[in-house]
């Protein structure tokens, strides 16, 4: 009896100290999240096995600006409720809406903290993975020793599973206007 008592009392300790743990993780991670305007990165994108490598601008709220490695010369602008695929190379450009698109949790910091708040914590060696369900399932990945974001994995409004990790070369630089600007409509 008396060892089921100990055993108890060791169990409980440890699922409260894993708790307060986690909660920890989600703090230091909102804290550094809320210290964040910016970002600069490159990164590798998987959607539905086709892989495409780039770099970005990130300016919090609703700002993204990536150029792709590719034959395409591809650049993708999202400023706030627009998004613009171009081809230069082919001096085309396609918009869609970004109402619905699950971009919009990484684009916006209130939206991003959500997902720390509420979602699901789970740990490795060296990577903290925050799986969160709304409309969209989203998970984001944030390196374990820096806190850095260093990627997500979500399904988009056409069902495609985009696999995204990035590494980030700086962070809170000011970018001018015109650099998130989506082109006109020819």
């Amino acid at each position: 009896m008396l060892v089921n008592v100990k055993f108890y009392k060791i169990f409980t300790i440890f699922i409260l100290l894993s708790v307060n743990l986690f909660a920890d993780e989600k703090d230091q991670i909102a804290t550094q999240l809320n210290n964040l305007n910016s970002l600069e990165f490159t990164f590798d994108q998987i959607i539905n096995g086709k892989a495409e490598k780039g770099s970005c601008l990130l300016e919090f709220p609703g700002k993204l600006k990536c150029d792709y490695f590719d034959d395409k010369e591809k650049e993708l602008i999202i400023n706030k409720k627009r998004l613009a695929i171009r081809q230069k190379k082919y001096n085309k450009t396609y918009y869609y809406p970004i109402s619905k698109s699950p971009f919009l949790n990484i684009l916006y910091k209130d939206k991003l903290l959500e997902i720390v708040k509420s979602g699901k914590l789970e740990l490795s060696d060296q990577i903290i993975k925050l799986k969160y369900l709304n409309d969209n399932e989203i998970t984001v990945f944030f390196d374990k020793k820096t806190l850095d974001l260093k990627g997500w994995q979500i399904t988009d409004q056409y069902n495609n599973k985009i696999n995204f990790s990035l590494h980030i070369v700086a962070k809170n630089n000011i970018y001018k206007k015109e650099t998130f600007e989506i082109p006109e409509i020819n």
